[in-house]
């Protein structure tokens, strides 16, 4: 995955916020209001940023918080710069940088994935909880799945296989998962089994 990928998947949760009237409004699924997954995910970009160009070094020396004062509108442009500087520093990376992640040494390609999860995944949950029609492009759940999820089903819907990978959805003839992590180290690492 790259950062036209992250990029794409940006826009795609642009839409879809941009829908939402009101950014105090609940996610039950996530425990926090609409800002509230807009913040999470905006965090979530800039620490893969700046795990990949830390290398193998933990960089984990500082939080990044909110302002409680902080509106929709203003979330969502640094939610659109976390973006863009993750997909910068994606397309810069060089074919043998890693980042550390909990699991495991990501590759430009593995944050590029876990990035479009997030993006995708939250903005999913956003959409069930606010009872809005939304699903992403199939390529991108496509993608985001085959990057970050080699075991789930290839044959199924890419958004619904997502949806399974990571407990939020069933998928017919598979057992529901109940717990869940992502590949995110290169794919030829991958061992062939689903760790649990």
């Amino acid at each position: 995955m790259t950062g036209d990928d992250l990029r794409a998947a940006g826009v795609a949760v642009q839409e879809l916020f941009a829908r939402v009237p009101d950014g105090a409004a609940s996610v039950p699924t996530l425990g926090t209001d609409v800002i509230g997954v807009a913040a999470h995910v905006t965090s979530c970009l800039t620490w893969y940023a700046s795990d990949l160009v830390a290398g193998v070094e933990e960089a984990s020396a500082f939080d990044l918080v909110r302002r409680p004062d902080a509106e929709l509108a203003d979330v969502l442009t640094q939610l659109r710069a976390a973006t863009e500087v993750l997909a910068r520093v994606v397309d810069a990376a060089g074919p043998d940088e890693r980042g550390v992640h909990d699991w495991g040494l990501a590759d430009a390609s593995g944050f590029a994935g876990m990035g479009c999860a997030e993006l995708l995944l939250h903005a999913g949950d956003v959409a069930d909880d606010q009872g809005l029609d939304w699903t992403p492009p199939s390529s991108l759940a496509a993608a985001t799945r085959a990057r970050l999820f080699p075991w789930a089903p290839a044959d199924a819907d890419p958004w619904t296989a997502l949806l399974w990978a990571t407990g939020r959805s069933e998928l017919s003839g598979h057992e529901p998962v109940t717990s869940w992590r992502w590949h995110c180290a290169p794919l030829d690492e991958w061992d062939g089994t689903r760790p649990s």
